[in-house]
């Protein structure tokens, strides 16, 4: 009996090592076979432009604003004299007939163009027609300026003033002609107050004509605020030809 639990034991003594080795030497699973290093990297994505007028329909003599945004653009251009831009913003146009404007906008991935239409009619035959005519060669040629402000001001300096004398007499010439007296600002400040500060220097502008016997039933104003700037660009020279009033025809 002595002998039979000596040999049991040996026995248990052999067989619980070997189950633990055994289990020790099960393998874990191999790891999964890593990304391969010469997958192709994606190739950058084309840019994308959103592009329109507003209004796209005017009267000669009026204006439109060109209106952008891009995403995946380094630079923007503008044909029919606009020329190099922002990736996003707008320009004011006053294009003397109907016109197709053209931007194309490149980044990494190449370019991408978009194309919007202005359409300019001419007054109608009948009365006034003679005034509006004569109204709108003086816009188009020149003779008809705006005036510009400082910053933040709707104050006419002695210079805007001279212009205005001047433009009075354009505007008493043609008396049956509805002339739109018009309110900008540049981009810095809020856009509720650029629209009141807008309206402040086209009401400068309007006060000072009537003083100057310009009929006020032939004018109207409007402020744009930032809406329609008049050069693009973030210089104090771009601010300043932004800060001002802008004449322009309607209709009687």
């Amino acid at each position: 009996m002595k002998f039979l639990v000596t040999f049991v034991v040996l026995l248990s003594l052999m067989i619980f090592p070997a189950c633990k080795k055994r289990q020790a030497a099960v393998t874990p699973p191999a790891p999964g076979s890593p990304p391969s290093e010469s997958a192709a990297t994606p190739s950058p994505a084309k840019p994308e432009i959103e592009f329109a007028a507003n209004p796209s329909s005017i009267r000669s003599g009026e204006s439109a604003s060109l209106e952008w945004r891009t995403t995946g653009a380094t630079s923007v251009v503008i044909d029919n004299g606009v020329g190099n831009v922002n990736e996003s913003g707008s320009v004011a146009v006053t294009p003397r007939e109907s016109m197709t404007f053209t931007a194309v906008a490149s980044g990494p991935g190449g370019d991408t163009s978009a194309s919007v239409r202005v359409t300019v009619t001419e007054a109608p035959p009948g009365i006034g027609s003679s005034d509006i005519a004569g109204l709108l060669e003086a816009l188009n040629s020149g003779k008809i300026r705006p005036v510009f402000y400082a910053y933040d001001k709707a104050d006419l300096s002695e210079e805007s003033k001279t212009v205005l004398l001047e433009n009075a007499k354009w505007f008493r010439q043609f008396p049956k002609a509805r002339i739109l007296v018009e309110g900008h600002c540049d981009e810095r400040g809020t856009e509720e107050y650029n629209l009141a500060l807008g309206d402040r220097r086209a009401q400068a502008a309007y006060q000072y004509l009537r003083e100057l016997d310009v009929n006020p039933a032939q004018m109207e104003t409007i402020s744009f605020g930032e809406e329609r700037p008049f050069e693009t660009g973030h210089t104090e020279a771009a601010f300043s030809l932004n800060r001002r009033a802008h004449f322009s025809a309607r209709q009687p």
